[in-house]
């Protein structure tokens, strides 16, 4: 099974997925890559960091599924490989997920949200964020909240982190299970 995760700058994606991956073995994370700086603070893993040059070297060679040039760097999902007998996860934007959707019409899409528009700025400038950026990301989470509803995502409040993952598990549970029954 294909499940997707997207949501504004803010959302917890990152820290969502971790605790997410930490119980769950048998969902393999597609390690997205990305042309932008490594924030303070973020893991190493968190994405394949890389220069624009080597970026573009991997579009050429057809090795992402999908790619985007997102406010001031590009980042991408490369063509998978997930281990056998396992269930791919892509923490990726809504343009992404509405092409894994294009793949796989019965992908399992989620949109991880803020509890509100304050609650998005605040986390932002926590995480140490320009006030320029922080404007900027709000903007864009505008939009990918329209997105991801013309899409029909499935949306999940990121209030705290261990409810959140007890929804997403629950979807995922659920999904498995129409899944099987088709």
């Amino acid at each position: 099974m294909n499940i997707v995760i997207s949501g504004p700058g803010g959302a917890g994606k990152g820290t969502v997925v971790s605790a997410l991956l930490e119980t769950h073995p048998e969902i393999w994370l597609s390690r997205s890559w990305t042309t932008r700086d490594r924030r303070p603070g973020e893991a190493a893993d968190a994405y394949v960091f890389t220069d624009r040059a080597s970026f573009d070297a991997n579009i050429e060679a057809d090795g992402f599924l999908e790619w985007v040039d997102f406010l001031d760097y590009r980042q991408g999902t490369p063509v998978p490989a997930p281990p056998e007998g396992t269930d791919m996860l892509f923490e990726i934007d809504v343009a992404g997920a509405r092409s894994v959707r294009a793949l796989d019409s019965s992908a399992l899409l989620i949109f991880l949200d803020t509890p509100d528009r304050d609650a998005q700025r605040r986390r932002l400038e926590q995480r140490g964020d320009s006030p320029d950026l922080i404007e900027a990301r709000l903007r864009k989470g505008d939009e990918e909240r329209a997105a991801a509803d013309d899409l029909g995502m499935q949306v999940v409040v990121n209030d705290t982190v261990e409810r959140t993952v007890k929804e997403i598990e629950h979807l995922i549970e659920t999904a498995r299970t129409d899944g099987a029954e088709r």
